[in-house]
């Protein structure tokens, strides 16, 4: 029998490297698990009623595209958040924003470009659908680097005029996941004016858009508009998986131009699974809810600080923008992680595995992601000894 080749290079994916690497060693203390972005924060105490009253309708197939009211929803949230106004038929209910992110790509992205391969950017490290999505498109996946030296966001303009020629789709994570960095006005700038004159699309991903120290951070969909681009240039990704403390519920949205979203409902028309109903009716309340949201940031705010407080004397050590991970250099990800597990019972992600080797080297390897997820008082004593583990 004969399988396709296009993901026959794929290294194994971070979750089945960590057990490897760490399950056939004993802990050193009590585990404390600072690896998966999971949310651990109360989810709104209005959702079980709200399931409640609409579990009748698992008997109904979905609203392919969403439920009316629940793109209303979305619309007034997007509104309010990013003071952009969109008509229902520029967004799309997902299955949480990984199907969007990789099905986006299989809606939008031509077979060739200029006569020639498409090109797919990503920044490095990354969100690993995003090379997924260029590969099951036959796409060349173009690593670019997203360390300290570029303020841990891709530096696309520094690309050959003929990558940029062939690109279609460059995507972008702001609030950065792993780094924390956040997307300037001026950054977004930039990198509107050279999709536009090179046309290719700006796939930007915002599900940490949520979680900030004091500023909210600047959308795509916000900076399309101010610098007055084409609305078909930008397609916009969240979620209720970090905002609303939901990841089970898998739900989130696309946005994008009329004739983007077009597209994408197609596919999803054609292969897709909407949303089931009573899982919309939670999004739409959700959605138009913003106290827990307050509530919540708050509470990651708060670890922030301790984070600070903790990490104060480690000179190497630099305090996100806003997300939810600490992004800790170390000489070698993971001897770090098993020294980490081994000595204190402490579980974090190697960076390497988010990342991937270029000629430069590998942006992953001399770091640690560090999830602060957990409640306080677990979060401030992994951190603590992260701290006297590894950095005393």
């Amino acid at each position: 029998m004969t399988y396709p080749e296009r993901f026959s290079n794929l290294p194994a994916y971070a979750w089945p490297r960590l057990r490897a690497l760490l399950d056939v060693h004993e802990a050193g203390g009590d585990t404390i698990n600072m690896t998966i972005g999971e949310p651990q924060h109360p989810f709104p105490a209005f959702v079980p009623e709200v399931l409640v009253r609409s579990v009748g309708e698992f008997s109904k197939y979905p609203t392919n595209e969403g439920a009316p009211e629940l793109l209303a929803a979305i619309c007034g949230w997007i509104t309010r958040r990013y003071s952009v106004d969109l008509t229902p038929n520029r967004v799309m209910v997902l299955n949480g924003t990984r199907e969007g992110l990789y099905n986006a790509a299989m809606a939008l992205c031509p077979e060739v470009k200029n006569g020639k391969q498409p090109v797919v950017l990503v920044p490095n490290p990354f969100y690993q659908v995003y090379a997924i999505a260029a590969l099951s498109v036959n796409a060349e996946p173009v690593m670019v680097p997203a360390t300290a030296t570029t303020g841990h966001l891709p530096d696309y303009a520094s690309l050959p005029v003929d990558v940029l020629d062939r690109t279609t789709i460059a995507y972008i994570c702001s609030p950065a996941n792993p780094q924390g960095a956040v997307a300037s006005r001026e950054y977004w700038a930039t990198l509107i004016a050279l999709a536009e004159k090179h046309d290719f699309k700006i796939f930007a991903d915002e599900c940490y858009s949520e979680i900030y120290r004091d500023t909210p951070p600047m959308g795509a969909l916000e900076a399309a508009v101010a610098a007055g681009c084409d609305p078909e240039r930008v397609v916009v990704f969240h979620s209720l998986s970090k905002r609303s403390n939901l990841p089970g519920l898998r739900s989130g949205f696309v946005a994008s131009g009329p004739k983007n979203i077009k597209e994408i409902r197609q596919l999803r028309a054609y292969a897709g699974a909407p949303v089931p109903m009573p899982i919309q009716r939670i999004s739409e309340r959700v959605w138009s809810d913003e106290d827990h949201v307050v509530t919540n940031r708050a509470m990651y705010q708060d670890k922030f600080n301790d984070a600070d407080a903790i990490f104060a004397g480690v000179k190497s050590y630099t305090s996100p923008e806003a997300g939810f991970f600490l992004w800790l250099p170390v000489e070698d990800g993971e001897q770090a992680a098993l020294k980490l597990w081994q000595e204190t019972g402490v579980r974090v992600l190697p960076g390497a595995y988010l990342s991937r080797p270029d000629p430069a080297g590998d942006p992953g390897i001399g770091y640690i992601r560090v999830a602060l997820v957990a409640p306080k008082d677990e979060t401030q004593r992994g951190l603590t000894l992260i701290r006297d583990c590894l950095y005393t």
